[in-house]
């Protein structure tokens, strides 16, 4: 362990160094209070950001789910820009943030039954319509993991992959990106409201964010690396993983879900976003793949489909 001495002369060099005066930073130090879980962690502010907009009970545990999940999307965040933005990051590097990131989906995938096995249909469906025109699809942070993880052909809409322009401008492209398709009202084929909202709100961060990851993203990234390291085993196995994790695993589970409370007795519910969600949500239609390169032939025709380790 470090000796006093030592640590106090490694605290006037850091301050020195800044231009700071050491002593004014040690004289605060004496004066601080000791920090506290409950401080640290802001557990009193992170239970008031629930907001119901009903009595209903249960619309608390949709949305502090809902919650959980875009703190981990932002963990998963953090992992992607690790690997982005790491100058020649290493066959070791890369496989061990890959599993991080699959750790959150992981945990993403399998708590569904959180919402499936917690929360009662007839308490949602009491709730739900509140929630107009509000929709899961408007998650901004789960657009940019998408952005983060693959060449953005991997995202544009199946109608139109084939004639992808990679130089076309970032706002065309984005008109045609997969999740547009959740955006039209199913009548007027006008953008609904839900779209409208959603880009006016994130579309301008999303393009720069498509334009700064251009070759940042996981597969460039991959792809930068030594042609001996992209055959590692254990690191297409990362790759895979991921990859199945966020385009089925996580889809089905989502659709299970969707499934449970808005399918039954022979009709089904639109989403509160008004898409046609089991079209939308299900793999097999999109076929929303990041790494095409590393599934076979067979593997890719069965994608949503069939069963995929």
């Amino acid at each position: 362990m470090e000796t006093t001495n030592h640590i106090i002369d490694e605290i006037y060099r850091k301050y020195e160094a800044l231009g700071q005066d050491p002593e004014v930073y040690l004289e605060g130090l004496k004066h601080a209070k000791p920090i506290t879980y409950w401080d640290y962690i802001e557990v009193d502010t992170l239970l008031s950001l629930q907001k119901p907009r009903t009595d209903i009970p249960d619309e608390n545990v949709f949305i502090m789910y809902h919650q959980i999940n875009e703190l981990l999307f932002k963990m998963i965040l953090s992992e992607i820009g690790q690997v982005a933005f790491r100058e020649n990051p290493d066959k070791r590097f890369f496989t061990d943030r890959l599993g991080r990131i699959s750790r959150y989906f992981d945990v993403l995938a399998s708590s569904f039954t959180i919402m499936m096995d917690g929360m009662e249909k007839a308490q949602y469906m009491k709730f739900r319509n509140t929630l107009t025109p509000a929709s899961g699809f408007q998650s901004a942070q789960y657009r940019m993991i998408e952005i983060g993880s693959t060449d953005f052909k991997r995202l544009i809409d199946a109608r139109y992959r084939d004639n992808y322009d990679p130089g076309a401008p970032w706002a065309d492209k984005f008109a045609k990106v997969y999740w547009q398709a959740a955006g039209y009202d199913p009548v007027s084929r006008q953008k609904s409201l839900t779209l409208r909202l959603f880009e006016e709100r994130y579309l301008k961060a999303f393009m720069d964010m498509a334009e700064t990851y251009r070759e940042k993203n996981l597969w460039a990234r991959f792809t930068a690396l030594p042609a001996e390291d992209q055959q590692d085993s254990d690191l297409v196995a990362a790759m895979r993983h991921y990859d199945h994790t966020v385009n089925i695993r996580w889809v089905m589970a989502h659709y299970h879900a969707a499934e449970k409370y808005l399918d039954s007795d022979g009709e089904t519910e639109a989403a509160t976003g008004g898409s046609d969600w089991k079209k939308y949500m299900h793999p097999r239609y999109q076929k929303r793949i990041f790494y095409p390169d590393l599934w076979s032939a067979e593997e890719l025709e069965g994608w949503g489909i069939s069963n995929i380790d």
